[in-house]
């Protein structure tokens, strides 16, 4: 079976200024696959904020949830309207929680992949990873 890296290798038969150079990825750091992981995850939930109170906005300027109004009301007498269970502080509330929920999460599930890539690497040998310079 031939890899990139071992194209990469037979190549460099040719007489060129360019090197190539295979390396072999055989740990990760956990604390810096953390704080990368925890950097991404800030990231995400900005994101999610942000789109969240993007969302709400559209959808209160369209009018939708009083026509949702309507809908719900036409089924009872003594409906439930949704206007006064969905504003901007529950919404805003709900992507906290959920931008914060995501934090954790993605946080943590950086911390297994790189724990998991270290035991697998004991198994496999790494990853080859083939360079060259232009």
């Amino acid at each position: 079976m031939s890899t990139v890296a071992d194209k990469l290798a037979k190549k460099s038969s040719r007489q060129g200024s360019s090197k190539q150079v295979r390396l072999r990825l055989v740990y990760i750091d956990f604390w810096s696959a953390v704080k990368l992981s925890f950097l991404a995850a800030v990231a995400i939930a900005i994101v999610t904020v942000v789109s969240f109170f993007l969302i709400f906005m559209v959808v209160q300027t369209t009018g939708l949830i009083g026509q949702f109004d309507e809908f719900f009301q036409s089924f009872s007498e003594n409906g439930v309207r949704i206007s006064d269970l969905v504003g901007l502080p529950q919404v805003m509330a709900f992507a906290a929680v959920v931008a914060i929920l995501n934090l954790i999460v993605v946080t943590v599930l950086g911390a297994v992949v790189a724990g998991i890539y270290n035991l697998a690497v004991k198994i496999t040998g790494g990853l080859l990873v083939g360079f060259t310079s232009n």
